[in-house]
């Protein structure tokens, strides 16, 4: 009686620091530049729910995600390492081509994972959107992201398990074929609308313990297909049919979005939630927009580059993190730097939740999101690609080097076979337009060399 006494004594400890964890609400937005939304400069779409998240918390202007691409971006989030070290620094594809790039098929079960170690800790799970780290085109036998420590997730044509296809659509009929899990069908015009419905029932069902889930969106990647109603709206820039269509799925997007944070408040979870919202990579950049006369869809707020490049348009994007009473409402922060690969400890740090004993890349940046700025410790690193057959910007001069390190005010690139060196003072100018290697000798000496000694270090199948 008096170790069943003990027990329901400490579990009566426990029950009130299990109810003080916060729940994390991680939105990742698939293609959405620096500059889309209008609290950074776009004028002719206002994202007011966004926005007024940020007024309520805080926004960093200087994230970096892990790869201008979606797949190793990615995975740069999941294990709070960089992509390279797991083999994935582009797309999944089908199993050939990945071969051919010296790629694996997905990222391996075993590899660290944020959503493993939060329910490890007692949180509940889901994987909301967007996956496209195994699974789709010919790949059937990826892990489902239960494997990952999801407890639950719906997914579309770049993932196994549940999902929702598209009909008429290519990549959607070659999901459809491998089975895995049940499947629903819908336009895509309606998927941030069910993905967005999901996650409240999520929220609705664990809304009395804590809980972590991941929100990825993908109307904003094209090609973007509004609701008439939606498109309608933007008929005045009819004249660029790119442009109108992606500011009516952006702006349907940005109304999803209010609607989810809307009943987070409704059900008196803003002070015990988490919300971070960001993108992972740069703006479309496919040579077609170029070759038709229009500018392509999306803007980076006149940072060089877009997707698919190491230049900060590829690579740099908005972060918004909002927890009412733990984060100021209204703080701007100019100058700390934040990485993917930052997310993993950083989110264990505010939970209190043990992170696994691995060799992070990232680390713990808890201080910056709750408003104290500080410089990090250790440089961010990148490697996009391997060879010539990787997926480059439109325009010449934003294709960059396949390498980058941002180490303090400095950002170097090169090519992995040396060419190319290009060193840039990001105190100076974001433009990545005035190459200072040749001014500043000895700081290109020593980056270049760490960045290509890094790279040599990094596993080969």
């Amino acid at each position: 009686m008096r170790r069943l006494a003990l027990l329901l004594a400490v579990l009566a400890c426990l029950a009130p620091l299990q109810a003080q964890r916060p729940n994390i609400v991680f939105v990742y937005i698939d293609d959405m530049g620096y500059g889309d939304l209008s609290l950074t400069g776009n004028k002719d779409v206002r994202t007011e729910n966004l926005d007024r998240l940020a007024s309520e918390g805080l926004f960093l202007e200087q994230f970096y995600v892990a790869s201008p691409i979606c797949s190793p971006s990615r995975v740069g989030i999941t294990t709070g390492q960089f992509p390279a070290r797991h083999l994935i620094n582009s797309y999944l594809n089908n199993r050939r081509r990945n071969r051919e790039r010296g790629m694996r098929d997905w990222l391996d079960s075993s590899a660290p994972s944020v959503a493993r170690a939060f329910q490890r800790a007692g949180y509940a799970t889901a994987h909301v959107g967007k996956w496209h780290m195994g699974g789709g085109r010919d790949v059937d036998d990826a892990p489902h992201p239960k494997a990952y420590g999801f407890d639950e997730s719906i997914v579309t044509f770049e993932g196994l398990g549940e999902r929702v296809l598209m009909e008429d659509h290519g990549l959607s009929a070659q999901s459809e074929a491998l089975g895995g899990g049940p499947i629903w069908h819908a336009e895509k015009d309606r998927f941030t609308e069910i993905w967005v419905n999901r996650s409240i029932d999520f929220i609705e069902r664990h809304q009395d313990a804590p809980f972590y889930l991941h929100l990825w969106l993908n109307d904003v990647h094209d090609p973007h297909n509004p609701s008439p109603k939606m498109l309608a709206k933007y008929e005045r820039f009819s004249a660029n049919p790119y442009v109108q269509r992606f500011y009516a799925v952006l702006d349907a997007m940005d109304q999803q979005i209010g609607r989810l944070v809307s009943r987070i408040d409704e059900l008196g979870l803003a002070e015990k939630t988490l919300i971070v919202v960001t993108s992972d990579n740069g703006p479309t950049a496919w040579p077609r927009y170029y070759k038709e006369g229009f500018d392509p869809p999306g803007s980076t707020a006149g940072l060089r580059g877009r997707k698919w490049s190491l230049y900060e348009g590829g690579i740099k994007m908005p972060l918004i993190a909002r927890w009412k009473g733990k984060i100021r409402p209204g703080l701007v922060d100019p100058g700390s730097v934040l990485g993917g690969v930052d997310l993993f400890p950083t989110f264990c740090a505010l939970a209190g939740v043990p992170a696994p004993p691995v060799a992070f890349d990232g680390e713990d940046r808890s201080s910056v999101l709750l408003g104290e700025p500080s410089a990090r410790r250790k440089p961010l690193l990148w490697e996009y690609g391997r060879d010539e057959t990787y997926l480059a910007p439109g325009l010449e001069e934003d294709r960059s080097p396949n390498l980058a390190i941002r180490d303090g005010r400095w950002k170097l690139l090169v090519n992995a076979d040396g060419s190319r060196l290009e060193l840039y003072d990001l105190d100076a100018s974001t433009g990545e337009r005035d190459n200072v290697a040749a001014d500043h000798p000895d700081v290109a000496k020593r980056l270049s060399e760490a960045l290509l000694s890094w790279r040599r270090s990094l596993p080969t199948l």
